[in-house]
């Protein structure tokens, strides 16, 4: 039976699934196309090559959830309730879609560089995010780029860690405890900072 998807949309869903599961480097042209239930020469029409596949896969996707995070935090006020709602969307988001979640880190370094900062950067929405709080009091760290890093690790080493088998998912169970870790390390005066979950 002929698959009535798109030959792109099969490529994509193909391509997601084997660089997750053998690694872009180890995934051949050949590979891609089987999966897909093309031939090479198909593949080559839409892409001149395996690595432009991969940057228009993460530009894609990377550029849409930005816009997907900063949707969501239009409605809100204050840093901490915008905080919450994205950690909240992030890890939906690694529970809902776990291979597509799995691609974006694994290739980040190799696509990053084709993404300017701004709105399409879903690392520029955290650091503008972090930015207004530390202009409007909300935050005792004074370094924008600092405080950035620090909610990302404490982000994304968690969804590495389910990766791996280390930890157990799903990432959302763990919203709560790493919003109040990242409002506690984000907290230079040493004070406990009081968590109020709604």
């Amino acid at each position: 039976m002929k698959d009535g998807r798109p030959t792109r949309q099969r490529i994509h869903d193909a391509a997601l699934r084997l660089f997750v599961e053998k690694g872009v480097t180890e995934t051949s042209v050949r590979d891609l196309a089987q999966a897909a239930g093309i031939a090479e020469g198909t593949l080559y029409r839409h892409y001149a090559s395996k690595d432009d596949l991969v940057a228009d896969l993460f530009a894609r996707n990377y550029t849409a959830f930005a816009h997907r995070l900063t949707a969501l935090q239009a409605p809100l006020h204050g840093f901490r309730p915008r905080l919450a709602a994205l950690i909240g969307e992030i890890f939906r988001f690694h529970d809902d879609n776990p291979t597509l979640f799995r691609f974006l880190l694994l290739v980040q370094h190799q696509g990053l560089p084709r993404i300017a900062d701004g709105a399409d950067n879903p690392v520029s929405v955290l650091h503008e995010l972090v930015e207004q709080g530390i202009k409007d009091g909300d935050l005792g760290l004074t370094d924008p780029a600092l405080a950035t890093a620090m909610i990302l690790g404490l982000m994304l080493q968690p969804a590495t860690a389910i990766i791996y088998g280390r930890l157990h998912g799903p990432l959302s169970r763990f919203t709560n405890q790493i919003n109040a870790a990242c409002l506690r390390a984000l907290d230079s005066t040493g004070q406990p900072t009081e968590v109020h979950h709604g």
